[in-house]
């Protein structure tokens, strides 16, 4: 919380909340109320409660107002069974991510705008205890023999720590919410992240088991679009996620497995990668394998899948344009085998249908800004990106350059209802002309 002298002498809020702290500590130790808020978190308030009213009776505590007693036993409760200091940044709906680098600066993202907030721990001794109760429950643990970690909360949220002396000015927490309702593609529409005639060609596209990647930058929305688009998957098709965290939901789909990967434990086994669950994945009969995001060898197995019967699978990559997307994946299989370049990009080129490039605009807004098509060129016989579409600017009106290679089948295939016929001709008809 921020400084401010609230009685008791010259004593701060902060030097209060210490006392305070230390004093029900020795009344009711750390490991009995952990172990009470687990089996039934109204008896462990209450306790709780019951012991900041025994602290108050103290004649220490007489020159200070009830109000504040009152709020600094509210506080307390908030750090053992919240998430103290960080508590209200968590709850505000407006809030997407909450980023701690040291005791003093709090930063949080609002609405698409990166701001610095008031709120501030006291010790870097008080981050690491608000650190280990997190982690304690997922089975987690941060420590100098392990100083990063990644995690997901129970609520869904993604939680980063590096401690020092890897995060040189103080432990660093990064926490990334994610809403509760599912964004559609319907809903992007709406915000205006995805033009009209965009999101009618993703559309068509997973309908018609056409494969795509999602490409971007950190916090562009990649994630975002991909559970969109991956909730256009029909029900009747079976879908397998693999993901490094746990993100992506389906709160309609019927058939859905999700696969997470496990990072080692304290002794260095235990061990399962995204690659691990990509070749298991391909072992439990999916129709379509959605991949949270592809960084390494797995994307040889996730090519190869698209390639073998997985047509309409979905991926993400951290890549700065279509061109760039075909680089890394280039790159990333290679980390997995020797094979050449130009095995590669032809494996690229046949395996994915189009490249959907997503950005973060400078208001805080995501949108998709570009699409194009892999190809590979006849005469080099290297993968190329055609673009089909680009975006003037992050916030202008898209040009429409060419359609898919594959736009005209979607006629022919007869996969489309009469009424998504006649939209396709009307549609091929409206962006040939723009």
């Amino acid at each position: 919380m921020a400084e401010a002298s609230c009685g008791a002498g010259a004593a701060s809020r902060s030097d209060l909340m210490r006392r305070l702290r230390g004093e029900v500590e020795r009344l009711i130790p750390a490991q009995r109320l952990s172990a009470l808020a687990d089996g039934d978190s109204l008896r462990a308030r209450s306790e709780l409660n019951r012991a900041c009213e025994q602290v108050f009776l103290l004649s220490s505590w007489s020159d200070v107002e009830p109000a504040l007693r009152r709020s600094l036993a509210a506080e307390l409760s908030s750090e053992v069974f919240g998430y103290g200091v960080l508590d209200g940044l968590l709850r505000d709906p407006a809030v997407t991510e909450v980023m701690v680098n040291g005791t003093r600066n709090v930063y949080c993202e609002r609405e698409g705008a990166l701001e610095r907030s008031p709120v501030r721990f006291d010790s870097e001794e008080q981050i690491r205890a608000f650190v280990d109760r997190v982690l304690g429950p997922l089975g987690r643990r941060v420590d100098a023999s392990s100083p990063l970690v990644d995690a997901r909360l129970p609520q869904g949220y993604r939680v980063n720590v590096a401690l020092p002396p890897v995060a040189v000015g103080g432990t660093a927490v990064t926490i990334r919410k994610f809403p509760h309702k599912v964004m559609t593609l319907d809903d992007l529409e709406r915000r205006g992240s995805v033009e009209s005639d965009v999101a009618k060609l993703l559309r068509w596209a997973v309908l018609t088991r056409r494969s795509i990647a999602v490409s971007g930058g950190t916090g562009s929305g990649k994630t975002t679009l991909l559970n969109a688009l991956s909730c256009l998957i029909p029900a009747n098709e079976r879908i397998v996620t693999v993901e490094d965290l746990a993100e992506l939901r389906f709160h309609e789909h019927p058939h859905v497995v999700s696969l997470e990967a496990r990072p080692s434990n304290a002794e260095g086994a235990g061990r399962v990668s995204i690659r691990d669950l990509v070749a298991n994945a391909l072992r439990m009969r999916p129709d379509r394998i959605v991949v949270g995001e592809c960084r390494g060898a797995e994307a040889l197995d996730m090519l190869q899948a698209m390639n073998t019967g997985h047509d309409g699978s979905l991926t993400t990559l951290h890549a700065n344009s279509p061109a760039d997307s075909v680089a890394r994946l280039t790159a990333m299989v290679r980390f997995g085998c020797d094979l050449p370049v130009e095995v590669i990009e032809g494996s690229i080129a046949s395996a994915i249908d189009l490249i959907v490039q997503v950005a973060r605009t400078s208001k805080g807004s995501r949108v998709v800004c570009q699409v194009a098509e892999p190809h590979l060129d006849s005469q080099s016989g290297r993968c190329e990106v055609r673009e089909v579409y680009r975006r003037r600017g992050l916030g202008g009106q898209g040009v429409w350059l060419d359609g898919p290679s594959w736009m005209g089948a979607l006629l022919s295939e007869g996969v489309l209802e009469d009424m998504d016929e006649r939209e396709v001709t009307t549609w091929l008809e409206r962006t040939r002309g723009r």
